[in-house]
């Protein structure tokens, strides 16, 4: 559930009539209005619907007693308990996750049915475009409410959240308040586990985006195809009068929009004149003209109309963040003209090549969500395409614990290639050991200009104190969080913090590699 986001209540008849059932069992008294709708044993209220989902590692029904006995009214459940207590309803369905996404969007009124909802999903690059739609709707007079990477934000509140994509009970309660405020559209990252949890069953988006496809997650899908199945099922759920929006330069796009109308199909490429997907409905092309570690200087061809703008993000990949963003407003209904001045007042993303200072001596600091190897190849050859030359590339990187630990080498195999000085360290080790999770990101690492410092605050230390005049540091990984995950807890961690505390410091000379790298 969303905190502070709560509804009035729904009568369990006119729930039941929107849910999918198979039979009824227990307290055959229907009446009484629903408190809550929660697949959490320990948020349950008196009077709550609980809904019994099997998880990563446990299984909801194990929690039915609990539930009933904190005041449950109802249980929704694959199959019966053995016993029955007579205080309870028991409501038996085929896939509790589908009953689980019903159930919260009655009880939240049906919030999703009054907004527009603009669906952004692929591997990288969606919350810097999410935002970037957000941004330019609300600037042209659709207030437009956001849901992504640990974040919702409804116009000046700020909701802190657990997962890019919450259950659907938190889903729902985030709409329910969207359209009390107003909001007209809500633009939300929708991740390849939501799809596949059905936490978005039942939503119809009025535009839906593909970003790209490299691996990730394959802890989770087992297989890229297994990935790309469940990022493709997001455009399934095209509402009738919607349309979709591919980055076509990706291998993937031609399969995300197989199941899509041409007609509703909106291309978008920098690759001049050239797509996969050729016989799309509109296409949308840009070209980098000129760009600094501040800005790009981008030239926009939409079907009708041709713009030169300047955004505050660099990069060629935030070139096609960019594009992406100008497509989904075209479908809006939104004019060119708008859509750029919109999009040019952008200055920064936090945590996505976000920019966090510059030194008086000539260095700049570059924070980066890269958790990915192609994310982290994309940042770093931006950046070393935009510093000074005869400066140096430094970055500071980590790999998550507890996900997939087929990356870890290839990670490090990139950095050093292509940066100059390259220092491993902590990401979220969450309960594995943060030594040998370092262990497999060295043993990709090529060469011997590298560091390994597990701490990761020492880490970002080392790599300011060692900066010269023009050199570039990205610190990568985490980008916008502010934790760090360590044996299961979380403790307050914010790389921008530390970057800013180390920089006031102006620390001079460091010690020699050869004392912590091995």
């Amino acid at each position: 559930m969303a905190p502070g986001v709560y509804s009035e209540g729904v009568q369990l008849e006119e729930l039941l009539k929107g849910v999918s059932f198979l039979a009824l069992a227990g307290n055959t008294l229907i009446g009484g209005a629903i408190g809550m709708v929660t697949c959490d044993s320990r948020e349950v209220l008196p009077g709550s619907l609980f809904v019994a989902i099997k998880g990563y590692c446990d299984d909801g029904s194990r929690f039915i007693n609990s539930a009933i006995e904190r005041g449950a009214s109802a249980v929704i459940c694959e199959e019966f308990p053995q016993t029955l207590l007579s205080s309870c309803l028991y409501i038996k369905v085929a896939d509790a996750r589908k009953a689980l996404a019903e159930a919260a969007k009655i009880f939240y009124g049906k919030a999703s049915d009054r907004l527009l909802i603009i669906g952004v999903t692929g591997t990288n690059g969606k919350t810097t475009t999410a935002r970037l739609i957000t941004a330019m709707l609300n600037a042209c007079g659709i207030p437009a409410g956001y849901i992504g990477t640990n974040l919702c934000q409804i116009g000046e509140l700020d909701i802190a959240l657990d997962r890019t994509t919450p259950e659907a009970p938190g889903l729902h309660a985030l709409f329910s308040k969207m359209v009390n405020v107003g909001c007209r559209a809500a633009v939300m990252e929708v991740s390849s586990h939501a799809l596949m949890l059905q936490r978005v069953f039942g939503l119809r988006f009025h535009a839906a985006l593909f970003t790209n496809l490299t691996p990730e997650h394959l802890d989770f899908h087992n297989s890229m195809q297994e990935y790309a199945l469940a990022k493709q099922q997001l455009f399934d759920q095209l509402a009738p009068n919607g349309f979709a929006v591919f980055n076509s330069d990706d291998s993937y796009a031609a399969q995300m929009a197989d199941r899509v109308a041409r007609d509703k199909i909106y291309c978008c490429t920098l690759q001049q004149g050239v797509s996969p997907l050729l016989l799309c409905g509109r296409l949308f092309e840009a070209e980098l003209l000129e760009s600094s570690l501040a800005s790009s200087s981008i030239d926009l061809h939409f079907p009708d109309a041709q713009m030169t703008m300047q955004v505050g993000l660099p990069g060629r990949f935030n070139v096609m963040n960019v594009l992406e963003a100008a497509a989904i407003g075209t479908g809006m209904g939104l004019a060119p003209e708008e859509i750029c001045r919109s999009l040019s007042a952008v200055s920064r993303v936090e945590g996505r090549m976000e920019r966090v200072g510059e030194s008086r001596e000539g260095w700049c600091v570059f924070v980066d969500y890269a958790h990915t190897p192609d994310a982290l190849f994309k940042a770093l050859e931006a950046l070393r395409g935009l510093k000074p030359d005869g400066s140096r590339l430094v970055v500071v990187f980590g790999c998550g614990g507890n996900r997939d630990r087929t990356k870890r080498p290839e990670m490090g195999r990139i950095a050093s290639e292509m940066a100059d000085e390259v220092i491993i360290t902590s990401d979220n080790p969450r309960n594995e050991e943060p030594e040998l999770i370092l262990d497999e990101i060295e043993r990709g690492i090529i060469g011997d200009h590298y560091m390994r410092i597990s701490d990761r605050a020492e880490a970002i230390r080392r790599a300011v104190q060692m900066l010269k005049k023009g050199d570039v540091l990205l610190v990568a990984g985490k980008g916008h969080e502010k934790y760090q995950e360590i044996a299961g807890k979380k403790h307050f961690f914010s790389d921008q913090d530390l970057i800013k505390e180390y920089m006031q410091e102006n620390i001079s000379g460091y010690p020699e590699k050869e004392n912590v790298c091995r």
